[in-house]
């Protein structure tokens, strides 16, 4: 197994250990104990499943007080996952890094708290499964604008299609500073 930081301090790539034979494949999903050693600490009490037309877009979301780590990986299908530094005070604010997860490459991303993430998909469908370390709470739910500008996301596909609720993010710079995380040197 193998665990990548990527441009964003905490953002982890993860490959896992995929044995395959002629019956198909065997893979471990999650192991607290492997994951712990490479910092990835969480105790995760949420799954969530999504499953997603062509060129839908999902996010820029993230939580305030109800934060929320997340472990993401796609079972058919491929997408592209991003996450964004929405911390105040970090030295990676508004960078983001993004990497391309699939059923074929059975890659994951580790999120974590203080992150905004947001996904597109780029097969013809693709069903995305991703725990979560704090439980969805509807009243602490935020999110930016796919498509700020300053932050400048360079999203693999044209015309996406995005939720009402979506279309209404504010850029990064629209936030009022209570609605974002603030960053805790470590």
């Amino acid at each position: 197994m193998r665990f990548t930081e990527t441009s964003l301090p905490g953002v982890l790539v993860i490959e896992p250990d995929v044995f395959k034979d002629d019956r198909g494949f065997f893979m471990e999903t999650f192991h607290q104990r492997k994951y712990g050693d490479a910092g990835i600490d969480r105790i995760f009490v949420q799954d969530n499943y999504s499953h997603s037309k062509r060129c839908t877009l999902r996010g820029l979301h993230y939580q305030l007080i109800n934060a929320q780590a997340k472990l993401v990986y796609v079972i058919t299908g491929e997408i592209f996952d991003v996450a964004v530094d929405i911390r105040q005070g970090s030295p990676t604010f508004g960078q983001w890094a993004g990497t391309v997860l699939s059923a074929e490459n059975k890659r994951q991303i580790f999120v974590p708290e203080g992150f905004a993430h947001g996904f597109c998909v780029l097969s013809e469908t693709a069903d995305v499964i991703y725990k979560c370390s704090d439980l969805y709470a509807p009243g602490d739910e935020y999110g930016i604008s796919w498509a700020d500008q300053t932050i400048g996301i360079d999203w693999p596909i044209e015309a996406p299609v995005v939720s009402n609720k979506d279309t209404q993010n504010p850029s990064l710079s629209g936030v009022p500073k209570g609605l974002l995380p603030v960053y805790k040197r470590t």
